[in-house]
């Protein structure tokens, strides 16, 4: 069983969803880019490939920070400096923190079923989305959409250094959007489905592509599979 460390931050003034990225480089400027888990890269050149230790996502309209593990030890070079205040293509933004959330989870796969929402989940690499593109049986991609998922569960697994010994079974419940987003000027094809899986998530983590750019947010639906009203 491994712990899970996590720090959940939401500020209070709202942005849009195409300032995420901005709001995500300017974090990034006033904390310091050789401080490297804010934005993953080594140099211009290179690209840190794990699990995002801290992840911008946007939500109900306010912009949010999740830091894991090592990355709760890092936030603090952003909360440190003098002032907060960003700048949000030329527009000013007052940091002012909403909420804060402290937690630490136990890791590990149940006997019994968990419900999630994911939105804005970028599943398809290339190679995949030429693969499911060929697929025109509605059964036969969401078997390749739950194949993918397990993948990601296991890739956000690796990332936390968290050997999984028990097989990770998924569910896609409903398929409830399919939408093509701007992302680097080029758009990219998200999901937001309802599954359900035998692994306990932490809300908001990230899975599938992109998760540090706000794609692939994780929310437990609580209910009667996993005995809560």
């Amino acid at each position: 069983m491994v712990k899970l460390r996590t720090i959940y931050i939401s500020f209070e003034e709202p942005i849009r969803y195409n300032e995420l990225n901005a709001f995500r480089s300017a974090i990034i400027e006033k904390a310091g880019r050789n401080h490297i888990l804010f934005h993953n890269h080594l140099d211009d050149q290179q690209y840190l490939y794990r699990y995002p230790r801290i992840q911008y996502k946007i939500d109900r309209h306010h912009p949010i920070i999740l830091c894991m593990n090592e990355g709760i030890d890092e936030i603090h070079h952003f909360f440190s400096k003098p002032s907060w205040d960003l700048f949000i293509y030329d527009k000013p933004y007052k940091v002012k923190v909403n909420k804060l959330l402290v937690n630490q989870y136990n890791m590990q796969v149940w006997d019994t079923s968990f419900r999630y929402s994911l939105q804005r989940w970028h599943a398809l690499s290339q190679e995949n989305y030429k693969i499911f593109k060929s697929i025109t049986h509605p059964d036969e991609q969401k078997q390749k959409l739950e194949q993918i998922l397990v993948g990601n569960i296991l890739s956000f697994a690796k990332g936390i250094e968290w050997t999984v010994d028990k097989e990770i079974k998924v569910q896609i419940e409903s398929i409830e959007n399919t939408r093509w987003i701007p992302f680097k000027q080029t758009k990219i094809q998200c999901f937001d489905i309802i599954f359900n899986t035998n692994v306990f998530l932490p809300n908001y983590i990230g899975l599938g592509k992109n998760v540090s750019y706000g794609f692939g947010i994780v929310k437990q639906i609580k209910n009667k599979l996993n005995g809560n009203e």
